[in-house]
């Protein structure tokens, strides 16, 4: 018995690794991505999950649900969800072995700055437990019920360097539950080392439900930008940002995605009648007023569809150009706005500028939707007309979410650029794809988030 691996258990004792159940192991049952609460109490205070058929038991002493689990169906590994404990039960010894160590990685991926700096670099696929073939980075999310909505945020904000690496090395167990599941979701899709080459956003959507007071729910589709917008700002909050400093120091979000606006206001007479133009009127006894106003994503007005269409067009989607739409923000071009004229000039760009496009206008009745094809370049965006000389403006298209169908009964999915190889990939909930680029300019576009060019990222 001299050549027998031992191990140390918890009372001090030895066991050998064969008394140790290690072999009953399922890895092709297990799934960390759901709520870690017990399958049958609910609760979520030290839960311990069946390294045998996945399933979720509180306790491990006598008179538990995890103890009665392994009596009745015979399953005696056990890791505890926080601790990354292992246990066999009913014993209720540890076991320390370095073959769990996959595991543990997949339920908390830990990654070394070495590592983080060769994701944009790595082009070589990982392969799963069924011997699939996926990306790290570019896996799909399962829709539970109507979260795509989610899913193309959370897809996009995956690729955001900054926040993505700030996600994956900083510690954030103390951290607020939003940004903790936000910082599990995304350290999974980005793992080289998954079970399985999708991941279930089912801990963050809950996350997202509570924090935002059921604003947000996975049973109910929502507006993107809307939960891009509230999200920005309470992710701002949690990761130290305050109100009355957004650029503070410790704001990942704010250094990464907030840029500044100034806005000249006039007030204005009725427009003219009976006049060709109809121009904004300006009240000559009125006050110019400017503000400094913070953005996360600039909005863009799309032109309305013709009323009427003739025989030979009724087939033909209007097209624009997103420079076309930009001049909204030239200092130029006046919006009026219940009963002001208003001008737009950037005074900050962001590191990365997201754009949202709007399609949707609701009126008493319905909800409408705006077909417009927007036309725009995958690189060398330049936003110089649009801002101070003295900045950097010249922007990459990083991911690009649109949406297909009508309001209500639509979808949205989004694409993404991967940097090791310059490839395009559409990712519709758990379907990847690489995808041409030329298929891009056909799609529905509702947001786009671009990066500035890294020469002027300084």
């Amino acid at each position: 018995m001299s050549d027998v691996k031992r191990r140390k258990v918890a009372d001090g004792s030895v066991a050998r690794v064969g008394d140790l159940y290690l072999d009953t192991i399922n890895r092709h049952m297990l799934d960390f991505d759901f709520e870690k609460v017990c399958s049958v109490s609910l609760s979520n205070l030290n839960v311990y999950a069946c390294l045998i058929c996945g399933k979720y038991y509180q306790g491990r002493g006598k008179n538990t649900h995890a103890y009665f689990h392994s009596i009745n169906e015979d399953h005696h590994v056990y890791i505890n969800l926080q601790t990354l404990k292992v246990y066999v039960l009913p014993e209720g010894y540890e076991v320390d072995d370095s073959s769990l160590d996959d595991i543990k990685y997949v339920i908390r991926p830990t990654f070394t700055k070495k590592q983080v700096a060769q994701l944009d670099k790595e082009a070589a696929f990982r392969y799963d437990l069924n011997n699939k073939k996926y990306i790290p980075g570019f896996v799909g999310l399962n829709n539970i019920k109507a979260n795509d909505y989610v899913n193309v945020i959370v897809q996009a904000l995956a690729h955001v360097r900054p926040l993505r690496d700030y996600l994956l090395l900083e510690p954030v167990d103390h951290q607020s539950p939003l940004v903790f599941q936000l910082a599990m979701l995304v350290r999974k899709m980005w793992s080289s080392q998954a079970f399985k080459g999708q991941v279930s956003p089912h801990e963050l959507l809950q996350a997202i439900s509570n924090a935002s007071e059921k604003r947000f729910r996975l049973s109910t589709q929502t507006d993107p930008i809307e939960l891009f917008s509230w999200l920005m700002n309470r992710l701002h909050m949690d990761l130290g940002g305050t109100r009355k400093k957004p650029s503070s120091s410790l704001a990942i979000i704010s250094q990464t995605f907030q840029g500044q606006l100034q806005m000249t206001s006039r007030r204005t007479t009725a427009p003219k009648q009976a006049v060709d133009d109809d121009r904004i009127v300006e009240d000559p006894n009125a006050d110019v007023t400017t503000k400094q106003l913070p953005f996360y994503f600039l909005s863009l007005d799309l032109p309305p569809p013709p009323l009427f269409l003739d025989e030979i067009e009724k087939n033909i989607i209007p097209q624009v150009s997103l420079i076309s739409l930009l001049h909204k923000y030239d200092g130029v071009a006046e919006q009026e706005d219940k009963g002001y004229a208003k001008q737009y000039v950037i005074t900050r760009l962001p590191r990365y500028i997201v754009l949202h496009v709007r399609r949707f206008t609701r009126n008493n009745w319905s909800a409408e939707k705006n077909h417009t094809i927007v036309n725009f370049p995958i690189g060398n965006l330049d936003l110089n007309p649009y801002k101070p000389p003295t900045l950097g403006a010249h922007y990459n298209l990083l991911a690009n979410v649109s949406h297909d169908g009508e309001p209500g009964n639509g979808h949205y999915r989004v694409h993404v650029r991967r940097s090791a190889t310059n490839q395009w990939y559409q990712i519709e909930d758990l379907n990847v794809e690489e995808i041409q680029t030329q298929m891009i300019f056909l799609s529905e576009s509702y947001i786009q988030i671009w990066e500035r060019h890294t020469k002027e990222q300084a």
